[in-house]
Order: C-alpha cells, then sequence, then structure tokens
C-alpha cells in the first residue's frame, strides 16, 4: 500500500510539473485583454477538459496529503508499520473523495 502511495505521489507530481505550461499559457491569454480573458474562460468551460481538470485535481490533493504524511514521518509520527500502512491507504482514499466532494459543490 505505501509502495503505491509513494508511486502515486511521484507521478502526481510530475503530472502538476507538466500542467504548468498549460496553465502559463492560460494565465497570460487571460491577462492580455478582456477578449483574451474570454477566450481562456471559454476554454475553461468546455467539457472535454473535464477529465484533465479531474487529473490534476486528484494530482493536487494527493501530492499535499501525501507531503503532509512524508513530512510526519521525517518527525518520527506514523513511522511504526500499522500506522505507516493506515496513512498510505487514508491518502489514496482521500485525495479522490475531495475531488469528488468538490465537483459536487462545484457542479451542483
Amino acid at each position: 500500500m505505501a509502495g503505491i502511495m509513494s508511486i502515486a505521489h511521484r507521478v502526481s507530481g510530475v503530472l502538476m510539473f507538466l500542467s504548468i505550461p498549460f496553465l502559463l499559457y492560460l494565465m497570460e491569454l487571460s491577462l492580455a485583454s478582456a477578449d483574451g480573458f474570454a477566450h481562456a474562460r471559454s476554454i475553461l468551460d468546455s467539457t472535454w477538459l473535464l477529465p484533465l481538470y479531474l487529473i490534476l485535481l486528484w494530482s493536487l490533493f494527493h501530492h499535499l496529503l501525501a507531503g503532509i504524511r512524508y513530512l510526519l514521518i521525517d518527525i518520527d509520527i506514523g513511522v511504526l508499520k500499522p500506522a505507516y500502512r493506515k496513512t498510505a491507504l487514508t491518502v489514496l482514499v482521500a485525495a479522490p473523495l475531495i475531488v469528488m466532494i468538490l465537483l459536487v459543490f462545484l457542479y451542483d
């Protein structure tokens, strides 16, 4: 369980890194002019990008929760095997759950 969580932590970091050019493009477009803002808004409102948004949201929350877990392990909290497995499972379950909760509130 901890190994899967660790690999997912690395994958989520890579996904966030790879999304930087797209996000910078959107920011630059939205700050250029009112028409650019409208175009950036239309890009963000397109439904075909929803899977990308979900993946990026998952990567953000997974990386955040796993990072907090690793910081706690660094200060000797959750180092023993039962707690280590429990916190790994918590991260793997909590990140997608947070994304689903956000979807309910955003698209309600």
